[in-house]
């Protein structure tokens, strides 16, 4: 039953692997006949996978798109791969990506074989990140966010040391919540034991988290969701700024120089329209500038106001 199990993950992981399979190299590489192959292939349709048969000579094999997303499986390289992925876009300032990646980066790290753990962790440490120049962002510890994530998702008691704003540390006792990613940071919001309340916790200042053991039942948080929590403890975070600007350039020369940055859009063969969102305005000055191309801004007022102030400033020096 042993040996039956794992040939029918083998044969997944193949199928996964290559768009269409022969049947009779699908059956070689698994070292079984044609029968027994039909009588795999028939086990994984009963566990919900769409596989889809050619009959003919030249028949074979191939998963086709389905109603759900069935289990995947992945091999070591791309375990890493995958793992490496989600720390990355668990910095995404795109909605619902950020959140989704640190699930999902939880689930991959919990069964991942301490091997593979220590190669995910080297590639992270010798990564030079990339983050959004001028952005009002801070650095989180993947390993931080998975653990925060995975206390969160067993509803587990957590400990963690905790450095607020002033610089001050303190150890904290919490039963933790929701993970929330707002105003392009994260927040743990979790019950403090010791101070018998509600808290925010930015993510970027937890350091060691270590989970107790102890089970608890969560608590009724005094907000219509963690997000709302977050946000009433804050107060009203600052807009982040729309920006959007037709330059006198071609769009691929806009592309080549800032296009990671923003959305280009080719106006005609000599102009494009740029848009980019950013929290700091200082940064569209300066890659316009780089440009060494006349522009108009469409919006806001705020960036004509500053290339203003910026112009006289030049003009001074």
């Amino acid at each position: 039953m042993a040996n039956t199990s794992s040939r029918t993950l083998r044969l997944l992981s193949l199928l996964q692997t290559h768009r269409y399979w022969p049947g009779g190299e699908l059956a070689e590489r698994l070292g079984v006949s044609a029968r027994t192959l039909r009588r795999d292939i028939d086990r994984l349709r009963e566990l919900g996978y769409p596989v889809e048969a050619q009959r003919g000579v030249d028949g074979g094999y191939q998963l086709a798109p389905g109603a759900s997303l069935p289990p995947l499986v992945v091999d070591d390289e791309e375990a890493v791969a995958l793992a490496v992925g989600l720390q990355t876009a668990a910095q995404s300032s795109v909605d619902g990506v950020a959140e989704s990646s640190v699930r999902v980066l939880a689930k991959v790290v919990q069964v991942m074989p301490a091997r593979l753990r220590r190669r995910v962790e080297a590639l992270r440490t010798m990564t030079v990140p990339t983050t959004w120049p001028g952005a009002a962002v801070s650095r989180v510890d993947p390993g931080v966010l998975t653990a925060l994530a995975l206390a969160c998702r067993d509803t587990e008691r957590l400990r963690f040391a905790y450095t607020d704003a002033a610089g001050r540390k303190t150890d904290r006792h919490v039963e933790p919540l929701r993970l929330v990613s707002l105003g392009r940071q994260w927040y743990l919001v979790a019950y403090d034991l010791a101070r018998h309340d509600w808290r925010s916790f930015r993510a970027d200042r937890v350091s060691k988290p270590e989970t107790t053991g102890a089970r608890f039942r969560p608590r009724e948080l005094p907000a219509a969701d963690a997000a709302e929590f977050v946000r009433e403890g804050l107060g009203a975070l600052p807009r982040p700024h729309e920006v959007e600007v037709v330059v006198a350039v071609p769009a691929a020369v806009a592309r080549k120089q800032i296009g990671r940055w923003a959305t280009i859009e080719p106006v005609d063969d000599e102009r494009c329209r740029l848009r980019m969102t950013v929290a700091s305005l200082d940064w569209p000055a300066l890659a316009l500038g780089g440009l060494g191309a006349e522009f108009e801004v469409v919006r806001p007022q705020e960036l004509r106001d500053l290339l203003r102030e910026w112009a006289d400033r030049f003009g001074r020096a």
